[in-house]
């Protein structure tokens, strides 16, 4: 049985499609990345595979269930939106949550104290959260979100805000949940996390499925001919170059993929005459380009919206 099973879904608010026809699966005891440009509808499928919203069409099984409200103890769900009660404090939010999850007397007492010190805030567990920082918050709510211990966690960009300890700190309870056969919805616009962390990955736009499938497949599906190097220069010129197809320069670090007919070897011969190469190498696409080229190419297709005049559409 999956974790998640979305059939055919379709929403719209006021006229705007906000999902399409949007069908895919998420298997138990894998972190599934969810990806997506702001606007693509990636909110609003978590929240009707939560019921907070219903579909207009198509049906969602979440761990077999088609209400997910008949199963919202097994679930933990972190939300992009962050929120919590500022004058309580810290201790008395996460017993208030708790108890919504049904845990009672000594056993919620012993996940609290155990929650907080997962995140390194044991010693603030009498502070009130106006007094915590927006990062030591975020963490509260993460605890929040495991403190019932769910089979499937539903995380809304969990690393938003924080900083580079914390990320890696939150990333390493996450990989945790994985070991112990848990279920991670993750979604995120970080591309270097869906890389570490997830086994598959979900990619929409506008509400469209655009990818679905292993990272590693996905990655050497579309890592055909990419290359890689390290250099000093002027990378606009090796963007420039007949060879390459598309390109992402991050300054010292220029990410291609080659024309179909290119040998990596002969663009490496082509690119010396124009920067200091400093280090080279063929390598799968990552993430990040695979995520631009697809939305951008969607992006190209649509059609051109025509401005409205007087007397009706210019054309």
């Amino acid at each position: 049985m999956n974790a998640i099973e979305v059939e055919n879904v379709s929403k719209a608010f006021s006229g705007h499609q906000a999902v399409r026809d949007l069908s895919f699966e998420v298997r138990p005891g894998l972190v599934h990345g969810f990806l997506g440009p702001n606007g693509a509808g990636k909110t609003t499928t978590i929240r009707m595979i939560l019921r907070i919203f219903h579909p207009d069409t198509g049906s969602i099984r979440v761990l077999g269930e088609t209400d997910g409200r008949q199963v919202r103890n097994r679930i933990g769900y972190l939300p992009e939106e962050r929120g919590a009660y500022r004058k309580m404090r810290v201790r008395d939010l996460l017993r208030f949550f708790g108890g919504l999850k049904d845990l009672r007397g000594g056993e919620l007492n012993r996940r609290v104290d155990q929650g907080l010190e997962l995140v390194r805030l044991q010693d603030w567990g009498k502070k009130k959260v106006e007094e915590l920082s927006k990062g030591m918050q975020q963490k509260v709510q993460f605890v929040a979100t495991i403190l019932h211990d769910p089979e499937l966690l539903v995380l809304d960009e969990p690393f938003s805000g924080l900083d580079p300890v914390n990320v890696e700190l939150l990333r390493d309870l996450v990989l945790e949940k994985k070991r112990a056969g848990r279920t991670i919805l993750f979604s995120t616009h970080q591309m270097e996390q869906v890389e570490r962390m997830c086994d598959r990955v979900l990619l929409i736009h506008r509400g469209r499925k655009l990818l679905d499938g292993d990272v590693g497949e996905v990655r050497r599906a579309h890592g055909r001919n990419t290359v890689t190097l390290e250099y000093e220069g002027d990378g606009r010129r090796l963007a420039a170059l007949a060879q390459v197809e598309s390109a992402r320069d991050e300054g010292s670090r220029f990410e291609a993929q080659l024309r179909p007919e290119v040998d990596p070897p002969d663009f490496l011969a082509e690119a010396v005459n124009h920067v200091r190469v400093k280090r080279f190498e063929t390598a799968e696409a990552s993430m990040q380009s695979i995520f631009l080229k697809l939305v951008g190419e969607e992006r190209a297709a649509e059609p051109v919206p025509q401005p409205v005049v007087e007397g009706g559409v210019r054309g």
